[in-house]
C-alpha cells in the first residue's frame, strides 16, 4: 500500500466521516488489512469552508480549498482526495498550487458510468456543479434540474449541513429525482456530497460519488 493519504474535508464534516467510515469498511472486507498496521495513513484536513453553493464562486470563497491543499502537500502525502463535488470545478487550479497529484473526479465517475453501461443520467448538486458540466459527458445523455430546483436543492444542502429538517430537505431531493427518472433519466448522479447522505437509504438508483473517491483510493493504494 502507498501509505500517505491527503483528505482535505469537512465539506461537510459528515459527508467526511462517511468517506473515512466508507474506506475502512471496504479494505476490511476485500480482505486488503489483516491488522492495523495495514491500513493506510491518512490525514485528514477538515477545513470550515464556506459551502460552495452561489451562483458565482470568488476567490475569497476558494481561499481556504487553497490553503487547504497547500497544507496537505507540504505534510508530505503521496496523493489527496477532495471530499467535495464543486470544488473539482477548480481542480486544475489547485493542482497548479502543490506538487502532490490530486484524484480526478470527474475521470473515476465516467469510468464507473462506461462500466455500468449507463447512457442516461440526472446530474444533481450545487448551481455551479451542474451548470459548467462537471458531470456532462458527450456519449451520456444528461437531466439538469430548472433553475427553480436548482435553489430548492442549494437551501436543502444548507439547512441540511445545520440540522434543519433533515428529513424533510431528504424529501424535497428525492421529489425532484422521481420527477426526472419518470422522464427517462436511468440513474442519479449524487454531485453533493450532502444530497448523497440524504438519499443513501432511500430506493432512488444512485451513483454516490462518495463511493467513487472511495473506490479512487483504493485503487490508488493497492497494488
Amino acid at each position: 500500500m502507498i501509505k500517505r493519504v491527503g483528505v482535505l474535508g469537512g465539506i461537510g464534516p459528515e459527508a467526511t466521516s462517511e468517506f473515512y467510515s466508507k474506506l475502512i469498511d471496504r479494505l476490511q472486507k476485500r480482505g486488503y488489512v489483516k491488522s492495523n498496521a495495514d491500513f493506510p495513513q491518512l490525514f485528514i484536513n477538515s477545513v470550515p469552508a464556506p459551502e460552495l453553493i452561489r451562483d458565482e464562486i470568488s476567490s475569497d470563497d476558494l481561499a481556504m480549498y487553497c490553503d487547504g491543499v497547500k497544507e496537505l502537500d507540504k505534510i508530505g502525502v503521496d496523493f489527496i482526495v477532495m471530499i467535495c463535488n464543486t470544488i473539482h470545478l477548480f481542480r486544475d487550479e489547485l493542482q497548479s498550487l502543490v506538487s502532490t497529484p490530486i484524484v480526478d473526479l470527474r475521470l473515476f465517475l465516467k469510468q464507473q458510468l462506461d462500466g455500468k453501461n449507463i447512457k442516461s443520467t440526472l446530474i444533481i448538486g450545487t448551481p455551479q456543479t451542474v451548470r459548467k458540466g462537471l458531470y456532462a459527458f458527450d456519449d451520456i445523455v444528461g437531466f439538469v434540474p430548472s433553475d427553480s430546483e436548482l435553489k430548492l436543492l442549494s437551501d436543502a444542502v444548507f439547512n441540511f449541513n445545520m440540522a434543519s429538517d433533515k428529513d424533510g430537505q431528504t424529501g424535497v431531493v428525492k421529489n425532484i429525482c422521481e420527477k426526472y427518472l419518470a422522464d427517462g433519466a436511468s440513474t442519479v448522479i449524487l454531485g453533493c456530497t450532502e444530497l448523497a447522505l440524504m438519499l443513501d437509504n432511500t430506493n432512488i438508483p444512485t451513483i454516490n460519488t462518495v463511493d467513487v473517491l472511495v473506490e479512487a483510493v483504493i485503487s490508488k493504494i493497492i497494488k
